[in-house]
């Protein structure tokens, strides 16, 4: 026979398997839980979070007499344990609930309710540690589930910066490898001045430094939460100095000040967090977007990178590869696009005291964090830290380019430039050499003109340009 116990709630009383912490209404939950089979605690970072605001509101409700010390203690040893783990298999319901996810803090007090219990009295049960009346004195869903998604982000944003940091120094890393590799420039896909390879990627360096610094800026909003604002905001049931000694002791746990902000009615914060995220996700997208176009061929692409080779592109077609952490990449924007289309629909669902749309907001943004923080470190060490150039097919395309007739616009103004450019299209000749061909330029001037490490670098050209024109007495 299977060892149960009693537990009742306001809808009645069921029995529960002894060997379950989880309780009654976690029970009840689990019939209408299960439409992602992905239960919350895929992402932990909440569950911690709210081991954490448990043990610190015990700790807090224990100082100011308002729990005995001997139940406080031993909740404060139920959240630890917690915080190691030991606990995750108690935590089955899935991610999207409704209710304002009532049932997940509800399931957490239950579990940290039957161990601290267990704990005074050898068993589990209700009779010493309530899961209501103790583990979630002074609070409710309603600030226990917006905090611990803020707390629970601080984590994910450290990592979010150690790994935009770490992209940022592969990519200016490259730029110094790719300083002399000229190649040719391309706006709208058709061929433009020349630049460097480098100068591509201090390019992408700058904007991910960038994408690095917005991140950090959000970073003190994760530290602000509306713990002691119960039901509605107004921090009814929380005992006489209950408040103050939980931001306290919140601080204490986490080695920075936690504070109180007004976040009951408008979570303003998870849409700019998820705002933020989108961006770095687009922008790492369209940096792949290049090096897919970038590393393009063998043969008939722009063939300028090579993109290291991780497998077999084709079942069919013997030596061909895919850019596949690029195309990894921007298949993850789509993702991070679609949840961030989500989150701004649940943020504008909100209704006069509170927003209730806590499983999309968990649910979208932490996805996205764990997809954005584990492609930054598979792009860098998989195709960034191993690319290389072709420098030969560089230098090639950067010389046969048209658009170096921009220098005899420059020059000789631009309708020559222009003749200079029809002249190449219907004979097939480079720019030096039609110069050269058209009495415009010796072969001398040419060289020194008509290049195109010179013209990625306008200091140097400028003198260059001007010596010419004043020989010629153009100006």
């Amino acid at each position: 026979m299977t060892d149960v116990r009693i537990e009742r709630d306001c809808l009645g009383e069921m029995e529960i398997p002894n060997d379950q912490y989880y309780g009654i209404q976690t029970h009840r939950m689990e019939k209408v839980s299960g439409t992602a089979n992905l239960p919350v605690i895929f992402y932990p970072d909440m569950h911690y979070a709210l081991a954490q605001i448990k043990k610190a509101a015990a700790i807090a409700n224990g100082k100011i007499g308002a729990m005995p010390a001997d139940v406080s203690k031993a909740i404060a040893q139920a959240c630890d344990e917690m915080l190691t783990g030991k606990f995750n298999d108690q935590f089955p319901l899935d991610m999207w609930q409704g209710g304002g996810y009532t049932c997940v803090n509800m399931n957490v007090n239950e579990v940290i309710g039957n161990r601290a219990n267990e704990i005074l009295t050898g068993h589990k049960g209700t009779e010493k540690v309530h899961p209501n009346t103790h583990v979630n004195m002074g609070q409710s869903t309603n600030d226990t589930i917006p905090s611990a998604t803020h707390l629970g982000m601080i984590g994910r944003v450290d990592e979010l910066i150690k790994q935009l940091d770490l992209l940022a120094g592969s990519l200016r890393k490259k730029e110094e490898e790719f300083k002399d590799v000229v190649k040719v420039g391309r706006t709208c896909i058709q061929d433009a001045l020349p630049l460097t390879l480098g100068q591509e990627f201090s390019g992408y360096a700058s904007v991910v430094e960038r994408m690095a610094r917005k991140v950090r800026h959000l970073r003190p909003g994760c530290f602000e939460i509306v713990m002691g604002g119960s039901a509605v905001g107004t921090g009814f049931s929380a005992a006489p100095g209950y408040k103050d000694a939980l931001y306290v002791e919140l601080s204490k746990q986490y080695g920075e000040e936690v504070k109180p902000f007004d976040g009951f009615q408008n979570p303003d914060f998870i849409v700019e967090v998820s705002g933020v995220l989108k961006e770095v996700a687009m922008t790492l997208s369209k940096i792949c977007k290049d090096f897919r176009l970038m590393g393009s061929g063998p043969r008939s692409g722009f063939m300028e990178v090579n993109v290291p080779a991780l497998s077999p592109g084709s079942s069919i077609m013997p030596g061909k590869i895919n850019p596949t952490v690029p195309e990894m990449v921007i298949q993850i924007s789509h993702q991070v696009v679609g949840n961030d289309v989500a989150i701004s629909m649940a943020y504008g669902e909100g209704k006069l005291d509170l927003n209730v749309w806590d499983a999309t907001f968990y649910k979208c943004l932490f996805e996205n964090f764990q997809l954005i923080n584990s492609e930054l470190e598979i792009l860098r060490v998989f195709c960034v830290d191993g690319m290389t150039a072709n420098k030969e097919r560089c230098a090639q395309e950067a010389n046969s380019s048209i658009a170096l007739s921009t220098v005899v616009a420059t020059a000789l103004g631009y309708p020559m430039g222009v003749k200079v450019a029809h002249y190449c299209e219907k004979t097939g000749k480079n720019v030096r050499e039609a110069v050269v061909e058209m009495g415009l330029m010796t072969a001398e001037e040419a060289h020194k003109l008509v290049d195109p490490m010179l013209m990625t670098n306008p200091h140097a050209a400028g003198p260059v340009v001007d010596a010419f024109k004043k020989e010629k007495k153009l100006i």
